[in-house]
């Protein structure tokens, strides 16, 4: 098992290009199950995560073909119907496949998904939104069995939102659906996030009929086919961010960010700004993809950050920014709507020498002088982010065990970092100096 070994307190200083987002490109791929032609995407990911859906997708008669950018995907519509456990289990985005599965072959049949362990993160939303266009849904022995009577979904106005806010992937798994329903569906309480818009615009290349993406009510007026096209994969906002978190954590860090999605990331960078961190946009052309460069004011400042649905605070950059505000001079206020559980980088901060207290979703940081390398453990994607973003602040020597946690959502994060300047290295954990916890 790989650890990364870093010895913190290097200025950071070069150019940082951020990649296709995994969140993003995970939808698209289910998507090429709801047509029987060529679909290319551009600019996926190379992840563990993107891996294992061409895996479950091979599974289910897509066949793909990787090049230099892109990735061809066939799929074969008299295909298996069945997710199963061994791939579903590694990843929680394996649940995007039912929606387009039902809608193009009348059925699935899905092993309830894994993934992070953030809390209860319940696919009821998912359900309630595919039975209201129709679909029979059952429960046997841990899997989701959907059918569509007569083989085809039938539009409806239904509602999505719950006790968090609404629901992303189950936002594109009834809207993927919905495309190929017969007649008028209406989504209300539908996430607004960049991935979903991104979505919507491969869906209507293909032939769907698609309004009002990126807002909280979305139209699609049925299509009896939808066909094959080619399109880029958004930049990935949250990998962009923890750049800029990487960025700010160490003085006098300069780094010129490339294919930045400032769009994506307004209120992001309006907590970043509060805190002292610089993001100069240089090239503005697309707002999508701009040129950036980050640089901190001095000391960091304390703020207050709330986790909201978009375009509120992102809850994948909760942990990130957290880690940078442990040196800000004064207390500052985390509370994380959305996965309330969502802080099992706690204590592994405080391994380093943070002082925080968290009480319920509320956690709150006082800034220290400075944070001090240890080993610590990575509990999810965006903790082992974290946590490499402590490392390059701390003194002394920090190892980040677990990283396969954070291979599934950040390509060659340690190359990239190294080019920079970071002194940080991956290690398999027999020649680690240091291994805490089991494995």
């Amino acid at each position: 098992m790989d650890v990364f070994v870093i010895r913190g307190g290097t200025p950071l200083s070069g150019t940082f290009t951020v990649n296709g987002s995994k969140n993003a490109a995970l939808p698209l791929m289910a998507a090429s199950l709801l047509t029987d032609e060529p679909l290319t995407l551009q600019d996926v990911p190379e992840l563990a995560d993107t891996r294992n859906m061409r895996k479950l997708l091979a599974e289910l008669g897509v066949e793909s073909e990787t090049g230099d950018d892109s990735t061809r995907f066939s799929s074969d519509p008299t295909g298996p119907c069945h997710a199963r456990y061994d791939i579903v289990r590694t990843m929680r985005a394996s649940v995007c496949v039912l929606g387009p599965l039902l809608a193009r072959r009348g059925e699935a049949r899905i092993s309830m998904p894994g993934g992070c362990a953030l809390g209860e993160r319940p696919i009821d939303l998912h359900l309630r939104g595919l039975r209201a266009l129709g679909a029979e849904i059952d429960l046997e022995s841990g899997d989701i069995i959907a059918r569509a009577p007569a083989g085809r979904l039938r539009g409806a106005t239904l509602f999505l939102g719950g006790q968090f806010g609404s629901t992303v992937l189950g936002t594109a798994n009834v809207m993927s659906a919905a495309c190929l329903a017969e007649g008028r569906t209406i989504i209300e309480s539908a996430a607004c996030e960049p991935e979903i818009v991104d979505l919507a615009k491969l869906l209507t290349a293909m032939g769907a009929r698609i309004e009002g993406a990126g807002s909280p009510r979305i139209t699609i007026e049925g299509v009896e086919r939808l066909g094959g096209t080619t399109h880029r994969v958004i930049p990935d906002r949250i990998e962009a961010g923890t750049a800029v978190c990487a960025a700010a954590v160490v003085p006098d860090s300069e780094v010129r960010i490339v294919n930045y999605p400032a769009d994506a990331l307004m209120a992001f960078a309006d907590r970043a700004a509060e805190a002292g961190i610089d993001i100069d946009i240089t090239d503005g052309t697309d707002p999508m993809r701009t040129k950036c460069v980050v640089r901190r004011r001095g000391l960091l400042k304390p703020v207050t950050v709330t986790t909201q649905p978009h375009p509120g605070y992102p809850t994948d950059l909760q942990a990130q920014l957290m880690a940078t505000l442990c040196l800000a001079e004064g207390h500052s206020v985390v509370t994380e709507r959305i996965f309330p559980e969502r802080f099992m980088h706690v204590p592994e901060l405080g391994r380093m020498g943070a002082s925080i207290s968290r009480q319920g979703p509320t956690a709150v940081i006082t800034g220290v002088k400075n944070l001090v390398g240890a080993p610590v453990m990575a509990s999810d994607l965006r903790a082992s982010a974290c946590l490499v973003i402590a490392g390059l602040a701390a003194k002394g020597e920090t190892t980040v065990n677990r990283v396969y946690h954070l291979d599934r959502g950040y390509q060659t994060l340690e190359a990239r970092l190294l080019a920079m300047g970071a002194d940080i290295e991956r290690r398999d954990d027999k020649t680690a100096p240091v291994k805490i916890g089991a494995a």
